[in-house]
């Protein structure tokens, strides 16, 4: 009988190291670990999960301690293990649902193929994926531009996060919903295809925003004037929607045969061609009220503008006097 009770002594001796080894000793990471836990898994796999990337020791004493501990629900998602941690840190973690965010940062003037690679950059979903969701998911702006070709427009400038259970589709309706956000402050509710459509031109032309209305005003005045508008980035768009960009506006990109080379067509191209924020928006619905036609940068980060097609030679040489006496 005293063999017996020492061996269950021994048996419960060596359950409770193993148990401390495998739930209270901490596991220290080699280098931060991020591992993505996929909605509707068990438990049983979530354990195998953790177990297989080394962030547990023993997958069944985890799932053992979860059962014991009560019904919480371990949530999905993707976390990120950079610090030593034991089991019952780790399943609180889970519990409490402490998921890792990846930050999309989209500057005003991006285009939907700038956001789709920052989204790949963030390791959320490949740049095609998201262009997929930009041109097919148009019933989210259906209701305030019947006409659009894609999400490009609406997919506003902000700063994002993200999660890696999140798809693109959810990405792009975020975006969307921002911008929504935006138009309604802007008080932005009629002729929405035409004001995001310029202004996303005027956003691609200056960075400086006391400028813009005037730009807007340029363009206006050149749609009223029966002027092309001969905007360049838009020349650009076209060569980026046909996979021909090379850095740079060549000769045979103005003779481009595209709607949205406003060199060749009259009018606004078809839809945006960029995402513009509040202050090119604003300049959109809100142009200055001028009599410019022209305009061209000063070499100083600024533009000037011209009434007359002989002022605005005489600031082009202005301009290429300035650059060359800085070189």
């Amino acid at each position: 009988m005293r063999k017996f009770f020492n061996f269950l002594l021994l048996l419960f001796v060596a359950a409770a190291l193993w148990t401390a080894w495998a739930l209270w000793l901490p596991v220290t990471p080699t280098e931060p670990k991020f591992v993505l836990l996929r909605p509707g898994w068990t438990t049983r796999h979530i354990a195998r999960e953790l177990k297989a990337n080394g962030i547990i020791r023993s997958d069944v004493a985890f799932l053992a301690m979860h059962v014991l501990r009560g019904e919480r629900t371990l949530k999905a998602g993707e976390y990120k293990f950079d610090s030593a941690a034991n089991a019952l840190t780790v399943r609180d973690r889970l519990t409490k649902g402490d998921i890792y965010v990846r930050t999309v940062t989209v500057p005003e003037g991006f285009n939907m193929f700038d956001i789709a690679q920052a989204v790949e950059t963030a390791g959320l979903a490949t740049s095609a994926d998201f262009l997929n969701a930009a041109r097919t998911d148009l019933f989210l702006v259906k209701d305030i531009d019947p006409d659009a070709k894609s999400l490009e427009g609406y997919l506003f400038p902000d700063t994002y996060d993200f999660t890696r259970t999140m798809s693109t589709h959810d990405m792009a309706a975020a975006m969307v919903r921002r911008f929504r956000k935006e138009a309604t402050v802007l008080n932005l509710t009629s002729d929405v295809h035409r004001i995001v459509t310029m202004a996303s031109i005027v956003e691609k032309e200056t960075a400086v925003a006391a400028e813009r209305p005037e730009v807007a005003s340029v363009y206006y005045n050149r749609l009223n004037s029966n002027m092309v508008l001969a905007a360049d980035p838009s020349v650009i768009y076209a060569a980026l929607l046909n996979d021909r960009y090379r850095g740079t506006i060549y000769q045979s990109d103005l003779q481009f045969d595209s709607p949205y080379n406003t060199y060749k067509y009259a009018g606004l191209p078809p839809g945006p061609i960029a995402n513009p924020g509040r202050a090119a928006l604003d300049a959109a619905m809100h142009p200055a009220e001028t009599q410019f036609l022209y305009f061209v940068a000063d070499a100083q980060g600024h533009h000037r503008f011209a009434r007359t097609l002989d002022e605005h030679n005489r600031n082009v040489a202005a301009y290429r006097h300035a650059l060359a006496s800085a070189q």
